[in-house]
């Protein structure tokens, strides 16, 4: 999806500790020791959510007993899985959980925004279940939502009536909300890009759905739910920064001290940025333990 919006944004430097630096870096481009007794591993998931099966995968860090677990939420249509976030994040100790949205990629059924939200609360019911946090070595008291774009909507939501997470990350998000309020032919026009990925749905449809659901879906009505939660909005040159700073601005006019926000002059995907965002993640995810 693309809009064209003209964007002037700061570049912002993170700051942190030498010594977390250094086990950020390792975490990013060294691969840790193999744990020969509880190695990491990979786990095919079956998530259950309204009738339908999704499909996700666990990337489980090494060694015994439970560790804190990120849920990444993808894009529209999400042809940006950011997977190798979710190694670097293992590396660091933590494990990742991807999955697909009903009707995207492959999971059945129909894809629709009320859908995708639907699915985000049933993967965290998934990963906070007793016998799944067993089974997975999730530690369901440290959960971190993570989402890159229309994933950025689905965190922000998510957190927004989950109390319980320990933080939520923005990347390059889209307000869904704010884009149902946008001309319909400007919106069906922006839906048309990936739709060979996408199951039961039409641009029309899906224009259609955001504008009945844009004052209840967009940035401003969830965040007084997101007064306490500790935030990571990182925006990008890609005509949606304009979100994420509404967004952050918004949630520290609710009090909300713990907003970390950074920019970065780079496209919607991060394109020549990886090693940079994945650096941002990682330094906000370990100030959070």
């Amino acid at each position: 999806m693309r809009l064209h919006v003209v964007a002037t944004a700061i570049l912002l430097s993170a700051t942190s500790s030498l010594p977390a630096q250094s086990s950020v870096a390792q975490a990013i481009a060294t691969d840790p020791p193999r744990d020969s007794t509880h190695p990491a591993r990979m786990e095919v998931l079956h998530i259950p959510t309204h009738g339908n099966i999704i499909n996700g995968i666990a990337y489980l860090a090494a060694g015994s007993g439970t560790h804190p677990t990120v849920v990444f939420f993808h894009g529209l249509p999400g042809n940006e899985k950011n997977q190798d976030l979710a190694q670097a994040v293992r590396r660091a100790g933590w494990n990742a959980v991807v999955f697909s949205y009903r009707g995207s990629w492959g999971s059945p059924g129909k894809f629709s925004f009320a859908g995708n939200l639907e699915d985000a609360d049933a993967v965290l019911a998934f990963v906070e279940d007793s016998v799944n946090a067993r089974k997975y070595g999730i530690n369901a008291k440290r959960l971190v939502v993570v989402g890159h774009s229309m994933g950025g909507w689905v965190a922000a939501q998510a957190a927004s009536h989950h109390p319980e997470l320990t933080g939520a990350a923005l990347i390059s998000a889209a307000d869904m909300g704010r884009i149902g309020t946008m001309p319909r032919e400007q919106v069906v026009a922006g839906m048309r890009d990936g739709m060979e990925s996408l199951a039961g749905t039409t641009p029309e449809r899906m224009a259609d759905e955001l504008a009945v659901g844009s004052a209840r879906w967009n940035f401003d009505a969830a965040a007084p739910r997101l007064a306490r939660m500790p935030m990571l909005v990182l925006t990008s040159d890609d005509g949606f920064a304009m979100f994420g700073d509404g967004l952050a601005a918004k949630l520290k006019a609710e009090g909300n001290a713990r907003v970390t926000t950074r920019h970065r002059a780079t496209d919607h995907s991060w394109s020549d940025s990886r090693i940079a965002l994945a650096t941002a993640l990682l330094e906000w995810l370990q100030a959070l333990r």
